[in-house]
Formats: structure tokens, C-alpha cells, sequence
């Protein structure tokens, strides 16, 4: 991401509304870091002087980025970008058991796939490398730990987790104070500092923060800040047996990043009084400067026909019901680049839903429609037969083929022309012959004529079938002096036009047909279990004729094939000279009602 320019923003919504005033009011204009930056920051101290906004995208790596993430993606690295400032890219990775490196590194390549990185480029020509981990602060937050409990405002609790669950209260009843709550701040730092050093078991205790039991939201009722567990940490192995709550360590990264926007989705925003509490104590306590970065919230994405809970999708994964976190079905977007979605078409998205405070449903179709669109833009076009069967054109000489010219992008001629092979036998799409034509059919049946597309006039003469009735070839001649773009091309007037693959130049290849991976728009609702819905025909294998050049196609290559949709080159199964595709999308949304 440069900061050398400033582009228009994008449509404008609620969030770039409040940017744009914190930009006029100049709020963060004399924002910098008050510790000293080698302690708990990567970063030069000061560095929000070339900087008018910061915001970051924060994943936890227990998992792999979805589609509902990309949307966070562009929003704010997107913010950051339009507005001449940084996006810091910044791992939570505050709960060790569930993360590794492999998650870790999943995440940065996607983002980088969707256009983004944090290498920022300083005014002086210096680069400021803005990746970090929430486990780069543990020394800090230990610290503002400590802090908070010599101010009155944490102790220690040793109540069993259920006690801590009926003493919570009700959303109608208030909390009772934990029979540990009024410790004092000697025992608290005593038994708090032997948390740290390994004395008490897993489970045995908290750290809590001493707020109000009373409190109407009840993520205010003494939220837990520190819990022990022993587990190895991917980035600081041993080090630590006590580890800080997600919402203890968020706010503390925001700030000691110098954070302006933190843009959270709307399940946070109960949490949001609790950001701010810490906020405010710390800066009170002199750990960090005012103004403290405050916490924004927006509707996630909702999509039909799929799943997004990080949960449900590490279940497809381990219990196998998908090949991977890449699988092309998935709604990850490992999945979505393997079954050929374009980063693109995820711009075009989010800029079409927008941004809102209020939940709602967004159609997949919706989805699938901008990377049609992009697709369409982008993609080469080459011929593809899936359901081939056998036409002979009896008429043309044995052992000859001859080129015929197909354009490589219908809608821009720059990019020239490509050779495709015509030869006596060929392969054509089985729905493209109807020994008795229904009403309005006007492709192959006997004693009709159709056109070659790029190549000639042909008239059906008859067909061969197997032993089960099935046809299996089909006769014609052809015309010769009606090839296209001879001066003979329009002396033939027909209504039929279909494709094909000469039989001794075609490439046979594996082609996989991805649908929905779930059949109901809403998986798993109702007292369902959303593996109930998993679409049984989400992928059809079948063995394809395309026209040779598609033969050289590297992997993660696009292409339209025409009449029947997009595809790519599997990154993962296709090797030198033998590519394997998926389907993208189709041309048309085959699933409108």
C-alpha cells in the first residue's frame, strides 16, 4: 500500500462519514505512543506523523480467512488506502491452544491475493513494516494487568467456573460480588504475580476486572482479563502460562499501535463499554495517551447458502466432508481462489452491499454475478465439449485439418485471434443433436443445417446409436464454400450455431462441475443440523474434450468456456501440460427461482 496518492473514497457509508469528520476536526492529529516503543512495538515512536488514519485488520490465526472476512479486508485496508494513511496487519493470537503458523501464514497470503500488504512507505523513502501479533504485547499487558489491580480495578478469583456462571446473573437479574472480590491489592498482586510464575493450576483462577455486578450489560459484571493455561505458543513457546482475554487484549493493541478507526462487526458492540472503560483507566493510569482509539461497529456479512462460523467449517474440514480448507466449495478463501474467484469480484462485492449498521441476508447470487462480471472482463474465451459425443463429417477429405480463427476475447480485438483445428471427426456437445427436434430446436437433426461456429456450414444426415439406444455418432457434410470470414460465410442463411472440438487435436482432460455446497439458503436452521443440507450433487467429476490450446493453460489460469460458464486451472491438481479444471460459475444464475 503507498501512500504516495490520494484517491477519491469509494461510495460514501457511516464509517467514512466519521472518518471524514475526525479528518476536519483534526482529532488525531497529535496522537503518539507515551511508553517507549521497544518495549511493546515493533514501530519507530512518533510514526503517526505522516499517517492521517490507522486502521487494522485483525484475524485470530485459528483458522482460514472466509468470505465474510474479505469484506473487513477491503473495508479497512480500503479506508486506509483512499485516505492516504496505514492498515496495520495484526495477528490476535491471545489463545494458543487453538492457533499455529499455519494459520498464520494462510491468512497473509490471502490478504496479499486480495491486493493489500503492510509494507508502508515512509515520506523520507524508509519502510514501515506494520504486521504484528497481539503476543508482541504480552510483556505490556501483563503490565497494564498489574496497573489495574494496584488502582482497585482487578483481583483475583478463584470461584469454580460454574460459580462465576450462576453468580454472573441473569439479563434481568443482577450479579453477586464474588466472595473474593475485596482481596486486597498486596494479595491480589501476590497471587496474580504466582499465576505468572506457574503456581496455581490450569483453570484454578482468574484475573478479573472490578467494575460492577450490577451493570445492565453484563459484559461489564467483572469480565475476565488473564486466565492460566499451560499450552505452547507459536510465537512465544513457553514463556507464558497465563494468557490475556481477547477483550483485554484488544483495546491494548489498538492503542499501543496508535490505532484511530477500530472497526469491529456488530456482535462486539456490547463489548464496546468495556473497551472503553480500559481505555480510559489505562490512559488514567498513564500507560497510554489520550485520545484513545474508539471502537466502531458494522453489520457482518450474512450470505445465503453458506456457513461462516469458524466453527462449523473446522467440522467440515476434520470430519472430512470437504477435501480441505482449500476445497473450492468452501467459502474460505483459499476455497474461492482454487475454484477461481477473482480478487476483483470480491472489490465488486463488498461495494455492492456496502456498509450498514443494520444485520441482513445477502443472496449468494449476488455474489456470483460480480465474478461473472469481472470474469467476463478478464477471462479468455476457449471451446469446450463436457458431454461429448462424435460428429463425422462424411464429406471431408480423410487425413486433412485446416485453422480455423476464433477470437481470444469477443469484446477486445487487441488481443487477437487463436488457431483452432477442424478436422473430419469432431466432438459436439450431446444436447446439440435430437434425432426428433421439439419445437424451436434449431441445432442438429436430420436434414438440418447449422453452422460451425468459426468454421463451416454443416447438414445433418443421419446418427449411429449403441446397443442401450443411446447415440453415440452423428453424420453430416459440410458446405465448403461457407467458412467463416470467407466471402461465402453468409451465402447459407441458418438459425442454428453450435461449438466444437476436432477429435485429433483435442485435449481430454478432468473437469469438475462445483455447485453449492448446501441446498438450503439458510444451513442447519430450525432445529437442523446444517449438515443435513449439504447439496449430495455440489460436485460432478466428468472427462472433457477442450480445443488444444487450453492444454498450456498454467495453473490458477481463467477462462470462459463458451456456452457453458468459467473456469481455472486447479492450483493444486494440475501439472505441466496436463491441467485439470474447476468450474467457477456458470454464465447464467441456474438457481433463480
Amino acid at each position: 500500500m503507498s501512500t504516495e496518492k490520494e484517491p477519491i473514497p469509494a461510495a460514501s457509508n457511516f464509517i467514512r462519514a466519521i472518518v471524514d469528520r475526525d479528518l476536519t476536526e483534526e482529532k488525531y492529529a497529535e496522537k503518539k505512543w507515551a511508553g517507549t516503543p521497544g518495549d511493546a512495538m515493533h514501530h519507530a515512536s512518533g510514526q503517526t506523523d505522516f499517517a492521517k488514519i490507522r486502521t487494522r485488520f485483525p484475524p485470530e490465526p485459528n483458522g482460514y480467512l472466509h468470505i465474510g472476512h474479505a469484506k473487513s479486508v477491503f473495508l479497512n485496508f480500503g479506508l486506509a488506502r483512499d485516505y492516504g494513511g496505514i492498515c496495520h496487519m495484526r495477528f490476535d493470537d491471545t489463545n494458543p491452544e487453538k492457533e499455529s503458523q499455519e494459520y498464520v501464514d494462510s491468512i497473509t497470503e490471502m490478504v496479499r491475493w486480495l491486493g493489500f500488504d503492510w509494507d508502508n512507505t515512509r515520506p523520507d523513502g524508509s519502510k514501515e513494516d506494520n504486521l504484528y501479533f497481539a503476543s508482541d504485547y504480552f510483556d505490556f499487558m501483563y503490565a497494564a494487568a498489574e496497573a489495574l489491580i494496584q488502582r482497585g480495578q482487578a483481583y483475583v478469583d478463584a470461584q469454580s467456573a460454574d460459580e462465576m456462571r450462576i453468580n454472573r446473573g441473569t439479563l434481568t437479574e443482577p450479579g453477586k460480588n464474588s466472595p473474593f472480590r475485596d482481596r486486597s491489592i498486596e494479595e491480589n498482586l501476590r497471587i496474580f504475580r504466582e499465576m505468572r510464575d506457574g503456581k496455581h493450576a490450569d483453570g484454578s483462577m482468574v484475573l478479573r476486572a472490578k467494575i460492577d455486578m450490577a451493570s445492565p450489560n453484563i459484559n461489564m459484571r467483572d469480565p475476565a482479563i488473564y486466565r492460566i493455561r499451560r499450552a505452547h505458543h507459536h510465537n512465544t513457546g513457553d514463556k507464558w502460562c497465563i494468557y490475556p482475554m481477547y477483550t483485554f487484549a484488544h483495546p491494548i493493541e489498538d492503542a499501543l499501535e496508535t490505532i484511530t478507526h477500530s472497526i469491529c462487526t456488530l456482535e462486539f458492540e456490547d463489548q464496546r463499554p468495556f473497551y472503553d472503560w480500559l481505555m480510559d483507566n489505562l490512559a488514567d493510569a498513564g500507560m497510554i495517551n489520550k485520545p484513545v482509539p474508539y471502537q466502531y461497529e458494522f453489520a457482518r456479512l450474512n450470505l445465503t447458502y453458506v456457513v461462516l462460523s469458524k466453527r462449523k467449517l473446522i467440522q467440515l474440514v476434520e470430519e472430512k466432508h470437504v477435501t480441505g480448507w482449500d476445497d473450492p466449495r468452501l467459502p474460505t478463501l483459499a476455497g474461492a481462489r482454487r475454484r477461481g474467484y477473482a480478487p476483483e469480484g470480491f472489490k465488486l462485492f463488498t461495494d455492492r452491499i456496502g456498509v450498514s449498521k443494520a444485520d441482513s441476508w445477502i443472496e449468494y447470487s449476488i455474489l456470483e454475478d460480480c465474478m461473472r462480471e469481472v470474469l467476463n472482463e478478464s477471462a479468455p474465451r476457449k471451446i469446450g465439449v463436457l458431454d461429448p459425443i462424435k460428429l463425422v463429417i462424411d464429406n471431408y477429405p480423410e487425413g486433412q485439418d485446416e485453422d480455423c480463427y476464433a477470437p481470444n476475447h469477443p469484446q477486445k480485438p487487441d488481443l487477437g485471434k487463436r488457431v483452432v483445428k477442424l478436422s473430419k471427426e469432431l466432438w459436439i456437445e450431446r444436447e446439440d443433436f435430437m434425432e426428433e427436434p421439439s419445437k424451436g430446436y434449431f441445432r442438429l437433426f436430420p436434414g438440418n443445417m447449422v453452422r460451425l461456429r468459426y468454421g463451416y456450414v454443416v447438414k445433418c444426415l443421419s446418427c449411429e446409436k449403441d446397443a442401450a439406444g443411446n447415440v453415440t455418432t452423428v453424420h453430416c457434410e459440410y458446405l465448403p464454400d461457407t467458412k467463416s470470414g470467407t466471402p461465402g460465410a453468409d451465402s447459407v442463411k441458418v438459425k442454428g450455431n453450435i461449438h466444437w472440438v476436432s477429435a485429433n487435436h483435442a485435449y481430454t482432460t478432468e473437469i469438475r462441475l462445483y455447485d453449492r455446497l448446501f441446498k438450503d439458503p439458510h444451513p442447519g436452521s430450525g432445529d437442523k443440523d446444517f449438515l443435513e443440507d449439504i447439496n449430495p450433487n455440489s460436485v460432478k467429476v466428468i472427462t472433457a474434450q477442450l480445443e488444444q490450446s487450453a492444454q498450456e493453460a498454467q495453473p490458477g489460469d481463467s477462462y470462459q468456456f463458451e456456452r457453458h460458464g468459467y473456469f481455472v486451472a486447479d492450483r493444486k491438481d494440475s501439472v505441466a501440460g496436463k491441467p485439470v479444471f474447476n468450474r467457477t460459475v456458470t454464465l447464467k444464475d441456474n438457481w433463480q427461482k
